[in-house]
């Protein structure tokens, strides 16, 4: 996740730039051209040779000639020469370089491949940082950095774009040249061999130029990265992406263009949505939400009003609200009346507002002005339509004069039109209120910043405690899957299976097994009433397939003569196959219990992947099915189910009563830990998942098996939790507690420890008087990605949420793991105890462990309790130039201090 020398990258100093002494060149030329008439400030230097250089400020004959080591080296020389320019460029010293040269992406992915391969190989050993080839370029407007092939020179503005294509970046600025709207950063990433999207995440998410990022995604390439960093930038700026390649014809395409694409668009979607980014599906939306992003103040909630000229377009509008789930707003019984005395007509909860076909401005004024004072109101969209009875420009400038200086409601506008809107249009921009060309596009454009609203809540939701203390039994687990595996087997029998889901305290169905018909019928007897047979074969994971399952079979002698018949119909049908057996099962009988499936997938670039969905024979026709990243909480784990339609019916309806929708959520919050424990489960599937309001209980699943030797945890997209770095901890008044990583169930532990902390500890703390630790602050501190945070805490064993907090360390690493900074918080009454040099030690360790160079931190200068440790601990200590009340901490953890 390196961020290295990617400030060279966008905001260069110097500026070599090869490959342009070619006169037949129109890469070279248009190249040129942009970065010389752009006005970037820096030092350029042009590297070849020829009478048609003469333009540019200074000129050298070879790379090797260079006179200073180049922040940024542009190449637009043939691809077959890239590899060996770019081991000159990185031998030279320079940072970065973009490759704008068309790369060998239309002659097949394996001709790509390889090329990105050799360019990664040639740059690696000197750290340069690359983009391309078939990069458009990039461009830093505040800078006056154009080193690009765009037709179009963009204006500074505060919104970045990261695209593969370029033909999308100069699309995007075509529109955006219309409508005034800049950008900080516009960046064609091209093939990716080096910088990819996860790195340009992490250096825009703490860019302060930046407010929002947009995202043209064709594929991704390390995901734990990606979703790292897009995490990070998302709980700062809204993200939103565009994803190509949506379906099967569309990735078929991209294939054609060099780019793989073997990912299913419903694991990208829930990427997207775990990371907390925006996702829209057109460049159409990706216009609106530029528009809005650029313009709109942020609304305060989803509630939307709409007024205009016409009760026609007011009610399309409305539908349109509707058919994509937004809010409308009820207007207060003040505007109700304020609006009746202008002369408009009003529904019966105020939306939409009609404000008659001979709206003029002062109407437009008095309503718009009304409707924006309701404190019921997120956000207003103001409509006009063509008419020969009033002015649009006139009821445009009301609008303009309402909304000058406020900051709510959300503002959006659609003056509905060809020629006589542009006006308007051209004065809403001015103004910075977002404008779009019909009412649809601007309940959409709103609905999304809602939707970016909420996907921020989730991020800092806290998840409820796990209703139970749930330990699995891992060992037993694993030797179930190490017996399969040692017989050769990628399947786990039925037994096998359902024993696996029992190690983990998944409830499953009492199973038998017998070897043969007769004993089918004692285990029959032995059970009472009706029974399930199933047959088991290593060499038929779906036993339905092939008729193998009798359900509802009455009694021991027919309970046998089912045995014998399936055992006769393998013998026509499947005459290779291997019986190894039956498995007998009480049937299960719950009246109104609704059939589920929980499942793990594996996906060749995520990992593994949590389904949840309707479960029974018919579950792929009825396609009703949700995915979600592990790992699980049990917010995360309902979340996932509200996205599916039989969840309504898990809620109850009518006379049926709701199911434990808990007992659900704690079931796929085992069956992604057994995701994450064992990388050698590739497929798991329990189909059907009984649940009623009593609990759940599994009446099949089917397991895939295949030896690895990768640790568990490293194939998933997002770093669960480490348990390894469980620990109890003696203390002295003889109790036993637990050193653990903190999770986002121990917030309100957390802010309970902190009403016990006292003004002044707080203060050398925090270095500020604060009176209560609000959820948002607590939820920075437990919500972490253990990717690049890690905070320890002492607390006692239990329930995380709903035990005792007594300490806690964290650290928070750069994006290049090179440095990380440290907090320590002990409560008052536990000091003597040796919390704090316990916690700081493991930090330490766990640091080194990761790769981080050093570890840094600021203490007050009379925090002498504090400095004392450091100082024990082996900390440098510096004073800080701007602040003599702070004493400068430094750990070196590389050996080379």
């Amino acid at each position: 996740m390196s961020t290295r020398h990617l400030e060279n990258l966008l905001r260069p100093q110097s500026i070599a730039v090869i490959g342009a002494d070619d006169p037949d060149s129109t890469v070279a030329q248009v190249l040129t051209r942009n970065l010389l008439t752009g006005g970037f400030k820096g030092r350029i230097v042009a590297v070849g040779a020829g009478t048609h250089l003469a333009d540019w400020p200074a000129v050298c004959a070879t790379v090797d000639d260079l006179p200073m080591e180049p922040d940024l080296a542009v190449v637009c020389s043939p691809v077959t020469q890239l590899p060996a320019l770019a081991a000159a460029l990185a031998a030279r010293g320079t940072k970065s370089a973009v490759v704008v040269s068309s790369g060998p992406n239309r002659r097949g992915i394996d001709m790509a491949a390889a090329t990105t391969r050799q360019l990664a190989e040639a740059v690696r050993p000197h750290r340069l940082r690359l983009i391309g080839p078939n990069s458009l370029g990039v461009m830093a407007p505040s800078r006056r950095l154009n080193a690009s092939l765009s037709p179009i020179a963009p204006r500074a503005g505060r919104i970045a774009f990261v695209a593969q294509s370029g033909t999308i970046v100069t699309s995007v600025l075509g529109w955006a040249h219309d409508r005034g709207v800049g950008f900080s950063h516009l960046v064609s990433l091209g093939d990716m061999p080096d910088v990819d999207f996860g790195d340009l995440l992490n250096y825009l998410a703490n860019d302060y130029e930046t407010h929002a990022i947009l995202l043209y995604i064709e594929t991704l390439t390390e995901a734990r990265k990606f979703m790292s960093a897009g995490r990070a930038a998302a709980r700062t700026k809204p993200v939103l992406v565009v994803k190509a390649g949506r379906h099967v014809e569309s990735a078929v395409a991209l294939a054609s263009h060099g780019v793989p694409s073997a990912v299913p668009d419903a694991v990208y979607d829930a990427a997207f949505r775990r990371a907390g980014m925006l996702r829209v599906l057109s460049l159409e939306e990706l216009f609106d939400a530029v528009e809005t992003l650029a313009m709109a103040s942020p609304p305060s909630g989803p509630r939307l009003a709409i007024v205009a000229n016409g009760g026609g377009v007011g009610m399309l509008a409305t539908d349109a609200v509707v058919d994509i789930e937004g809010a409308l707003a009820e207007l207060s019984d003040d505007t109700k009346a304020a609006l009746k005395r202008c002369g408009a007509q009003i529904g019966p909860n105020g939306t939409p507002v009609d404000l008659g076909s001979d709206a003029n401005g002062t109407r437009y004024r008095l309503a718009i002005g009304a409707i924006a004072d309701d404190k019921g109101v997120d956000g207003l969209l103001v409509i006009n339509c063509p008419t020969a009875m009033a002015s649009r420009d006139d009821a445009a400038q009301a609008v303009v004069d309402v909304f000058k200086g406020r900051r709510r409601p959300t503002a959006l506008t659609s003056w509905v039109g060809d020629a006589d809107a542009n006006g308007p249009r051209r004065l809403f921009s001015e103004q910075r209120l977002p404008t779009y060309s019909t009412p649809d596009q601007a309940v959409r454009a709103f609905v999304h910043l809602v939707r970016y609203r909420r996907n921020q809540e989730m991020l800092m939701e806290t998840p409820p405690s796990v209703p139970e203390t749930f330990v699995p039994e891992t060992a037993r687990a694993r030797a179930t899957i190490a017996q399969a595996l040692a017989e050769g087997r990628s399947w786990l029998t039925e037994p096998e299976s359902l024993e696996l889901l029992t190690s983990y305290a998944i409830p499953a169905v009492r199973t038998a097994v017998g070897r043969d018909p007769e004993d089918v019928a004692a285990l029959a007897a032995e059970f009472g009433g009706d029974v399930a047979v199933k047959i088991v074969s290593p060499d038929i994971p779906n036993r339905s397939e092939v008729k193998g399952v009798a359900l509802g079979v009455a009694g021991p002698m027919a309970a046998r003569d089912a045995a014998i018949a399936m055992v006769a119909r393998l013998g026509r049908t499947r005459p290779g196959a291997r019986i190894t057996g039956f498995t007998v099962q009480p049937m299960v009988r719950r009246p109104g219990a609704h059939e589920l499936v929980a499942a793990i997938t594996c996906d060749p670039l995520f990992g593994p992947i949590v389904l949840f969905g309707e479960g029974g024979t018919g579950t792929d026709v009825i396609d009703d099915n949700a995915l979600a990243l592990p790992p699980l909480n049990m917010h995360l784990a309902r979340e996932v189910m509200s996205r599916t339609r039989v969840y309504r019916l898990l809620e109850g309806h009518r006379t049926f009563p709701a199911a434990n929708i808990d007992a659900v959520a704690l079931t796929l919050m085992k069956v992604a830990q057994l995701a994450t424990d064992f990388s050698e489960i590739t497929e798991l599937a329990i189909n059907p998942l009984l649940v009623d309001e009593y609990g759940v209980i599994a009446l099949n699943s089917h397991v895939g098996v295949a030896p690895s030797t990768e640790p568990s945890t490293n194939r998933l997209a997002i770093r669960p939790y480490p348990k390894e770095l469980e620990e109890r901890i003696p203390v002295g008044d003889g109790r036993e507690l637990l050193l653990r990583p903190v999770v986002p169930e121990d917030e309100p532990s957390l802010q309970a420890a902190f009403a016990k902390l006292s003004p002044e500890e707080i203060r050398l703390r925090f270095f500020a008087p604060i009176r209560a630790l609000t959820h948002v602050m607590a939820a920075r501190f437990t919500q972490i990605d253990y990717d690049r945070e890690m905070a320890l805490i002492v607390t006692e064993h239990g329930i995380p949420g709903k035990t005792e907090l007594f300490g806690v360390v964290s650290i928070v690493t750069d994006a290049d793991r090179e440095t990380a900074e440290y907090a320590l918080l002990v409560r008052g009454d536990m000091t003597g105890l040796g919390f704090g040099p316990v916690l700081m030690r493991r930090i330490i360790d766990y640091a080194r462990g990761r790769g981080i160079g050093r570890i840094v931190g600021d203490v007050l200068r009379e925090n002498e309790s504090m400095l004392k440790l450091c100082k024990v601990l082996g900390f440098h200590q510096s004073n800080v130039p701007d602040d003599p009340s702070l004493v400068s901490v430094e750990l070196d953890l590389t050996g080379r201090a």
